[in-house]
């Protein structure tokens, strides 16, 4: 009687029990989509209003509208035409600046790191704290004494006064080091130490370590410092209007500037927003190659 009870309650182990699931209830999501929505409406309103007045032929700020009638490229073609605004030298200084500016920065900013993340010497913390305290004061602090220093270095030396992009370059690279040393120093603890002292024991130095297998690691955070660094410099204005006073050695910033006052601003607004639009491009296509590289880097990196 056992043998039979046991078989009738005996389930067969191929068939499967399938559970309906019951409709998810309304969450009342809809107004985080119409918020989304009105933010994106929001961010893209000025763009659309840049790309409408570099495309109207009229030019002026009085006639221009969010959907101009009529479009051409005679603001673009005005804006290289003229050679009282040389908007070619302007992008050509930017473009150097930045990327001299960047590439140091990431350099300068890599070699402290290591040294800060694998090396042990007497003010290794005081030196990590100073760096941090550092970036508490205002950067125009130092704008007084950088105008002099550099005036009277160009006395010396005029490739390095006033009115060059190389004493403007030099002047950023002195303020590499800061926040991109910590940025970089968070993302160097992560790479294990043991990779270091198996190299040194095959006789690799400090320098080899550093430059053929500890720089291939960390790539995604030089690459994150160097986007920062050069969006930073290709867009900065107060230091580089203080330092460039010809308009041949203007950067993009203080030259579309100078569009903007006086009384042809109005007459000078369609190149005005022709050239800062072209002046968007490089920033957007860098940030559309290395997306990847700048979610890596900022994630990773951030915490120890």
């Amino acid at each position: 009687m056992s043998n039979v009870a046991d078989a009738a309650i005996a389930v067969p182990e191929s068939r499967s029990v399938t559970v309906k699931s019951s409709p998810r209830p309304a969450t009342g999501a809809w107004w985080r989509h119409l918020l989304g929505l009105l933010a994106l409406i929001w961010a893209l309103f000025p763009i659309v209003f840049l790309v409408s007045a570099a495309i109207n032929p009229a030019g002026s700020l009085e006639t221009s509208s969010l959907i101009p009638k009529h479009m051409s490229l005679a603001n673009f073609h005005t804006l290289f035409a003229d050679t009282s605004r040389p908007y070619t030298s302007w992008y050509k200084n930017s473009m150097i600046i930045a990327l001299s500016g960047a590439l140091g920065s990431v350099f300068i900013g890599a070699c402290a790191a290591y040294a800060f993340s694998r090396m042990r010497f007497q003010g290794r913390r005081p030196g990590l704290l100073a760096l941090l305290l550092l970036q508490m004061f205002p950067a125009m602090l130092t704008f007084p004494a950088l105008y002099l220093t550099f005036a009277n270095l160009g006395d010396v030396i005029p490739a390095l006064g006033l009115n060059s992009i190389w004493a403007l370059i030099l002047c950023y690279l002195g303020g590499a080091m800061g926040a991109n040393v910590w940025l970089l120093k968070g993302y160097f603890d992560t790479i294990p130490k043991e990779l270091d002292e198996a190299a040194k024991v095959d006789g690799a130095s400090h320098a080899r370590i550093f430059f053929t297998m500890t720089l291939r690691l960390v790539m995604p955070i030089l690459v994150t410092v160097f986007m920062l660094s050069f969006v930073g410099l290709f867009s900065e204005f107060l230091l580089a209007s203080i330092f460039l006073r010809n308009v041949d050695s203007q950067t993009l910033g203080v030259g579309l500037y100078t569009m903007t006052i006086g009384n042809e601003k109005n007459r000078l607004f369609g190149q005005f927003a022709s050239g800062a639009l072209l002046a968007s491009l490089p920033v957007v296509l860098l940030y559309l190659g290395f997306q990847k590289y700048l979610v890596g880097g900022m994630t990773q990196g951030s915490v120890k």
